[in-house]
């Protein structure tokens, strides 16, 4: 029986929303990478979705070492997915299980292999899993529509830099005006994390610019991003504390943002794997305050 080691991961942004799903396969010298993605599901249909779709891989029983970062897909096969299928495919309350036409789908995959199931955690920095977290993110880039960029508005490109984490840091940030003008600005600090400049150099950088005024903010940062999109609405409800009642990370720059955000018209714009000359130079200007921290 031959030996097969899996990565499997898939997510939505928005969640419901668009989404992507990834997974490589590595047996022997040999590795494949398999990738898909859904105009409209979630976070946990892509995760079922890249599990499907890496053993549907196999041609023949094997032995599976199995990582996904997804505890809903590695408990639903490891301790509840048996259940199911014995109840009809319906939970304890008689109503039909969440997603159970793709877990009707992966049950029988599943069966046909020995499959050691592992969880490995998410942005951890094992590196197998950060790659098959690219290869879904940029499966569902490639269904998302671009975002429309006005050429009239100034645009801000905001990047950070960090030696150690926490160690000394540094931001930069790149201001393009309508009329063509460039404004540079960066910063540094002794002991810091990426989070702590990249939030600082966003607020530096919508500084740059009169209140009242209409710009469009470029940031490679998902902590930035989905903070400020998303996740903000509601630790502001519940006065800077996430949903366990601990304080949100960085809470103080994230007040600061909130208060500065409110005198500008702010167009929010993820510019992960894009490519702009002023992200670049942003890029630099962070790398260059590291060095005087």
């Amino acid at each position: 029986m031959d030996n097969v080691t899996i990565y499997s991961d898939g997510g939505s942004d928005p969640n419901p929303g668009i989404g992507g799903w990834a997974a490589i396969l590595q047996f022997g010298e040999h590795e494949k990478v398999v990738t898909g993605n859904d105009p409209q599901t979630t976070n946990n249909r892509m995760e079922l979705q890249a599990a499907i779709g890496a053993l549907r891989v196999l041609k023949r029983p094997c032995s599976v070492t199995f990582f996904t970062d997804s505890q809903y897909v590695r408990k639903g096969i490891t301790q509840w997915i048996e259940g199911w299928s014995a109840n009809g495919w319906m939970n304890k309350a008689g109503k039909p299980i969440q997603n159970s036409d793709l877990w009707r789908g992966l049950w029988p995959l599943v069966k046909r292999h020995e499959i050691e199931w592992n969880w490995v955690k998410g942005h951890a920095g094992n590196p197998l899993n950060e790659r098959v977290d690219r290869l879904a993110r940029q499966a569902r880039l490639d269904i998302t529509p671009a975002d429309v960029i006005d050429e009239d508005v100034p645009k801000l490109f905001v990047r950070s830099s960090c030696k150690g984490n926490p160690g000394p840091g540094g931001w930069g940030a790149v201001l393009e005006e309508a009329d063509g003008e460039t404004t540079q600005s960066s910063g540094s600090a002794v002991a810091t994390t990426n989070n702590r400049m990249e939030l600082t150099a966003v607020i530096e950088g919508i500084l740059l610019l009169s209140p009242n005024s209409t710009i469009q903010i470029f940031t490679t940062s998902d902590y930035l991003f989905q903070g400020i999109t998303k996740w903000i609405y509601g630790w502001r409800k519940r006065n800077w504390q996430k949903k366990d009642g601990k304080p949100v990370a960085n809470a103080e720059l994230w007040q600061a943002l909130d208060q500065v955000s409110e005198q500008y018209s702010i167009h929010w714009l993820n510019a992960k794997g894009q490519k702009h000359q002023s992200l670049e130079d942003a890029g630099k200007l962070a790398v260059e305050a590291v060095k005087i921290a």
